[in-house]
């Protein structure tokens, strides 16, 4: 009886209400990201656009990503769930079209503000949406499922995106790329679902009394260190989503490397929810982020003009991959532990923030090296900064403490 009454209570995470609503917002809504994440660079390199136009495409993308998703707690709070995500969705998807019609780096910059104001909200809104619908004690699994949502069109259309942009046209690429549009039934059923949930828990509240509410100043600081360390690992890796197909060794070797970073991305995420609801996540965050500067030094030395072949590139990408994916999660995880409930957007909307920084980061600072020296120096300048924040990650616990 009371085996009964606890499956009841926590069902399997995929059968969780709303939860597979979220991962088809999320399958298609990735699916249209991945798609153009090594494309539309691409693009703006054949119209004529060096390595630093190139980087400026998924700088301006991530750019207005962060800029958006500052005001998407306020949209949460407006509008609620379900008119939001459905604006989401179709700001990420439609803008895709237009690509066919331009070939023009201002135009491509353009398209890539608008799409990244729906990836905010679609960004903010999924990872917000795991901490209302799965209780604190299995967060780190639905992360986990979460994060394979996210990352398997990744796995898919990264590395064969630019390929069959290349080999059989890029305006096929631009058309499946509005693939985020057609989640709108999606995000419609996980919009009713969230605001069932949101009204409830303003109704307790209410009948209970209000808890004493954080400033926002400390909710902030609580959330620096996960930040910090996200954007240590997402600047390498947006790097290497971005110019990987311009890399030395040839689109084949991309192909290979950005499957390896995709896959153990995928993975690891998935693998490391388990242990971290068991253990907690900060044990696991130094670790990780040396073994980040550590595949990153294998690419840098691949890319080098006297380096090695390209099976070192892929490993290098393939172990930058599992840092990746693993941090992601725990972070994520940190995040929402450091915060009272009420206050999970913020979480998220800052997490994202974090995410989305590091890859415009990676994107435009990475770009701008490689120009002026070489991919093997940007990349090597990515790897230090893992080891200096998994520095700040040991020392962090033993200050607070």
């Amino acid at each position: 009886m009371s085996s009964t009454s606890t499956d009841q209570q926590n069902p399997p995470i995929l059968r969780v209400p709303g939860m597979r609503a979220l991962l088809g917002v999320s399958l298609l809504g990735f699916a249209g990201y991945a798609l153009l994440l090594p494309t539309a660079p691409l693009w703006a390199t054949r119209r004529g656009a060096d390595e630093g136009g190139a980087g400026l495409v998924n700088a301006v993308l991530m750019l207005a990503t962060v800029a958006f998703q500052t005001t998407v707690p306020w949209a949460l709070r407006r509008w609620g769930w379900r008119t939001t995500l459905v604006i989401g969705v179709l700001l990420l998807g439609l803008p895709s079209f237009a690509l066919v019609l331009t070939d023009q780096l201002a135009g491509i910059l353009a398209v890539s503000a608008v799409r990244g104001a729906g990836f905010a909200i679609v960004t903010v809104c999924g990872a917000s949406a795991i901490a209302e619908l799965v209780d604190a004690a299995r967060r780190g699994r639905a992360i986990g499922v979460y994060g394979l949502a996210v990352a398997g069109p990744q796995l898919v259309l990264v590395p064969s995106a630019a390929w069959i942009a290349e080999s059989v046209d890029f305006r096929v690429v631009f058309v499946v790329g509005a693939l985020p549009a057609l989640a709108v039934p999606f995000a419609a059923a996980l919009g009713r679902r969230l605001d069932e949930i949101t009204r409830r828990a303003e109704a307790v509240s209410r009948d209970a009394g209000d808890e004493p509410r954080h400033t926002r100043g400390r909710v902030l600081l609580a959330l620096v260190l996960p930040s910090l360390v996200l954007l240590a690992v997402t600047t390498p890796g947006g790097a290497l989503l971005t110019f990987a197909p311009q890399f030395r060794h040839g689109a084949q070797v991309a192909v290979l490397g950005l499957l390896g970073f995709t896959a153990a991305a995928a993975l690891s995420r998935l693998l490391i929810g388990a242990p971290a609801d068991r253990f907690g996540p900060r044990r696991f965050v130094p670790p990780l982020l040396v073994l980040s500067a550590g595949g990153l030094v294998l690419c840098a030395w691949s890319l080098a003009e006297t380096g090695p072949g390209a099976g070192v590139l892929a490993v290098g990408m393939t172990v930058v991959g599992v840092a990746y994916g693993s941090l992601q999660n725990l972070t994520l995880v940190s995040a929402f532990a450091a915060v009272p409930d009420r206050d999970r957007s913020v979480a998220s909307a800052v997490w994202n923030i974090g995410f989305d920084t590091g890859t415009g980061l990676g994107s435009l600072v990475v770009g701008f090296i490689a120009a002026g020296t070489s991919f093997s120096v940007g990349l090597a300048t990515t790897a230090v900064l893992c080891v200096l924040i998994a520095v700040v990650a040991l020392v962090a616990p033993a200050r607070a403490a």
